[in-house]
């Protein structure tokens, strides 16, 4: 019984909505908003189809300004356009990369014709698509290490940045031929040094502020978020002896604080400039800007963590296999939406974190979420092949899934299991070393030795590595059919 009149409070809603702009009370605009984020329409998504055409898992999905065209990247180097409307490909290139690709993104005001992708080679790549249908493509800048994720500058149609497993920021502007460094991130505490032998951050998420466009946030391989302002840095290529960049605000849950246990591996601002983050095999949570620790979180006084109020948690879902993102739903961002390792997508209530809507949306994980910029629409993707789209399609208002809970329960037990285990600094240390080789390995990057010893010396060397990297003549330029 409970059911039926829930979905008629819902219609009753919506028509007492209708009847208000019918009379003028409401903007055409504020009803289309206020539907859209309805929980009533939340609760209808449903699988509205599938883009293949993909050989690897898909890692990447952003639409265009006007939401009509969708851009998707891949394991198997592709880059491929849709129309997701008709579920059609417009255009399919190689994408340059020599490995994974992990982000695309559309520059704005080109027409949707220049694109910027990064992947698991470090490099971070451009194509233009030309008025006869080709594609020119070509390298503007490197990292040591993976590049899982891109921000572009609100409103410019030149500038982005990316962020690499080296702790750097990059600065781009596609009128020039070479990247700029404008930040570098390094561990608060020695007792943060667990990640790697030259104590940088190994960076995961970028993500700009819109409401202060100044604002840069990144979150790597320790437990907080950190906020830079582009203002008080040097644009300034790689140099030898590089100083760690200080934030103007940081972001960690009360109870992870020097835990030495967690990574952060997703980020995202809302509207309202709430910050995002999502823990590897921890929680999601929201903060407010008033509840950051200022610059150096480790001097803050037990007394004043008391005062500080906590942010929002959003649970259920599980991080631990892939580098998952985290993203917001709805006109003004009233839900929050993460894929899982389980293989389901979860949408929570931005406001009081209650969980709304689970489905499943990958046989193994789902690892990234993207929003259409104007309707209520979803694409996923994951270590399937294909894209698939979400829309409020469904004749039902639909309940949370009858085994729900026994997932959530599984992904709980799951993330305390991992946190019991203990691995001492010499296996840790081990394992860094032998990624590290790879990663070297299949970059073709190499080492300048140095003299300088202990950690010192293996960031000189690491960074003297980049300098000689940039005098190489290896930007892979193409053009492709």
């Amino acid at each position: 019984m409970a059911r039926p009149r829930r979905r008629n409070t819902e219609i009753g809603d919506g028509f007492t909505e209708i009847f208000n702009r019918e009379i003028g009370f409401s903007h055409p605009i504020t009803i289309s908003r206020r539907i859209s984020a309805s929980e009533g329409r939340v609760k209808k998504l449903d699988l509205y189809g599938k883009l293949n055409g993909h050989e690897g898992c898909v890692n990447a999905v952003e639409f265009n300004s006007t939401g009509d065209v969708l851009v998707s990247g891949s394991d198997d180097r592709q880059i491929m356009l849709w129309n997701w409307l008709s579920g059609s490909r417009k255009l399919s290139y190689p994408s340059g990369h020599c490995e994974n690709v992990f982000q695309t993104k559309f520059i704005p005001f080109t027409d949707d014709r220049t694109i910027i992708t990064s992947g698991a080679d470090g490099q971070v790549r451009l194509g233009q698509i030309l008025e006869n249908g080709k594609v020119e493509t070509k390298r503007l800048g490197r990292h040591h290490g993976r590049v899982y994720k891109l921000a572009v500058l609100p409103g410019d149609p030149n500038v982005f940045y990316s962020c690499g497993e080296d702790g750097f920021v990059q600065h781009f502007d596609i009128r020039s031929n070479s990247a700029t460094m404008v930040l570098y991130s390094s561990p608060f505490t020695q007792g943060c040094r667990r990640h790697h032998s030259s104590s940088r951050i190994r960076l995961n998420s970028i993500a700009i502020d819109p409401r202060n466009s100044y604002y840069l946030a990144v979150g790597g391989s320790d437990e907080y978020a950190r906020v830079y302002d582009t203002r008080r840095v040097q644009l300034a290529p790689v140099c030898r002896h590089v100083l760690p960049d200080a934030p103007v605000n940081t972001f960690c849950p009360r109870h992870l604080r020097e835990t030495n246990s967690v990574h952060i591996t997703g980020l995202a601002y809302s509207k309202a400039g709430e910050l995002l983050v999502s823990y590897n095999d921890e929680l999601i949570y929201l903060f407010e800007k008033n509840m950051g620790y200022g610059s150096s979180p480790v001097s803050v006084s037990p007394e004043k963590l008391q005062e500080m109020e906590e942010p929002q948690v959003y649970i259920g879902h599980r991080n631990a296999q892939t580098v998952k993102g985290v993203n917001f739903f709805g006109p003004n961002d009233e839900y929050v939406t993460s894929g899982s390792d389980c293989g389901h997508i979860f949408i929570w209530k931005k406001k009081g974190g209650k969980l709304v809507r689970a489905m499943v949306g990958d046989r193994r994980v789902v690892n990234q979420l993207e929003s259409h910029p104007h309707i209520p629409l979803l694409a996923s993707c994951g270590i399937e092949k294909s894209v698939k789209l979400w829309t409020p399609m469904s004749n039902d208002v639909l309940s949370l899934p009858e085994k729900i809970d026994k997932v959530m329960e599984l992904n709980r037990v799951g993330r305390e299991d991992q946190s019991r285990v203990t691995l001492t600094p010499d296996v840790i240390m081990h394992v860094l070393r032998l990624q590290r080789r790879q990663t070297s390995a299949f970059t073709e990057r190499r080492y300048v030795s140095t003299d300088i010893g202990s950690d010192e010396g293996n960031d000189a060397r690491f960074i003297a590595s980049l300098v000689a990297n940039d005098d190489e003549s290896s930007d892979r330029e193409c053009t492709v059919s």
